[in-house]
């Protein structure tokens, strides 16, 4: 599998976004938020999205350039519009008017509706947690095709929900606990039929509602299933309260709209720890806690316990160092599009 070095990969892709009509400042957020999850490791919500998002451009899905509006807003709280723009520019700058306001009041809610998809939730969660706050961020799929079934389901009534955590420490990496609350995150089985692999059992269901390991099956109106196998009903249980956040409280609705049109929902909590105990004493208590965690005897299988975020703070070292590793198939797609849009294709990082 050819690796690739990020910063080429931005200049590259970059030019794609501009050669499609987006404003050079969008694309630069757009392509940060797609690397940052390749660095991390989380390849279904990297790269490999970029020419889910050119059709979406073409079809008029996702506004290049469209206008940040707050509808509704208090000292600690906040409605945005995002007018259909991309969400990974939405949302950026809601989290930076959240940050504003925790600051200012102590803690800040804020609710997003009508945006392109946002991408890995984890990214924002490390932007607030790294202004020594605590980060509470959801998402949904807004009134666009729906993934999961309920609990006992066959068909599929929900998003992928997830629901991330970030915590401010004096740890080298972040603390980010960043999970869909279904079994698996809907790209991880795109990323899975991309590279001609089989699922595990227990990710999703065939269209008649049994058990497959087949991409393909989940794609012919299959449904993912809920965190938890046996125990599902605690995953479900997590994605009916985030629909509630993300669809109900943003205004988006529930269900799926006649347009189909994907329409991430957000919910962003913020709570600036200062305002609760000295925010260095907190962060070198969660770093003693964290080392408590890691003396813990282990399994005799288990080579090391890792604190949310901590495999992909090392992954992100690895990637930085050695390129980031993209599927042939993959990489054949993208650079046909660079191609086509006349940017010039990076070469492969050195081995």
């Amino acid at each position: 599998m050819p690796n690739f070095d990020a910063a080429e990969l931005a200049v590259a892709l970059e030019a794609v976004y501009r050669a499609k009509g987006v404003p050079p400042v969008e694309a630069g957020v757009v392509v940060r938020h797609q690397l940052d999850a390749n660095l991390a490791g989380h390849d279904s919500h990297g790269v490999i999205t970029t020419a889910q998002y050119l059709r979406q451009i073409d079809r008029g899905e996702i506004v290049p350039g469209a206008a940040f509006e707050v509808e509704q807003e208090t000292s600690t709280t906040a409605v945005v519009n995002g007018n259909w723009g991309f969400g990974f520019v939405i949302t950026d700058r809601a989290v930076s008017l959240g940050i504003e306001k925790a600051r200012s009041s102590g803690t800040a809610a804020i609710t997003i509706r009508q945006q392109g998809h946002m991408g890995r939730l984890g990214s924002y969660a490390t932007t607030i947690a790294d202004e020594g706050m605590i980060a509470l961020v959801t998402a949904d799929s807004g009134r666009g095709p729906k993934a999961v079934a309920p609990f006992g389901g066959r068909t599929a009534r929900l998003g992928t929900n997830p629901v991330c955590f970030g915590i401010p420490s004096d740890l080298p990496g972040p603390i980010v606990l960043d999970m869909a609350t279904s079994a698996v995150a809907a790209g991880k089985v795109a990323l899975a039929r991309d590279t001609g692999k089989s699922a595990p059992e227990g990710w999703f269901l065939d269209a008649e509602g049994r058990p497959a390991t087949d991409p393909a099956a989940y794609f012919a109106g299959g449904a993912l299933l809920p965190l938890g196998g046996d125990q599902g009903h605690k995953g479900f249980g997590l994605s009916f309260v985030v629909e509630i956040l993300c669809g109900l409280l943003t205004g988006l609705g529930h269900g799926v709209a006649a347009d189909g049109r994907h329409n991430d929902g957000s919910f962003i909590a913020i709570f600036d720890v200062a305002r609760f105990r000295d925010l260095s004493v907190f962060k070198r208590d969660v770093a003693e806690f964290v080392e408590y965690i890691h003396t813990s005897p282990r399994a005799d299988d288990v080579s090391d316990i890792f604190y949310p975020g901590e495999v992909e703070y090392r992954t992100r070292g690895q990637r930085e160092a050695h390129g980031i590793p993209i599927d042939a198939g993959i990489w054949s797609t993208l650079s046909r599009l660079m191609e086509e849009l006349g940017v010039p294709v990076p070469a492969p990082h050195p081995a």
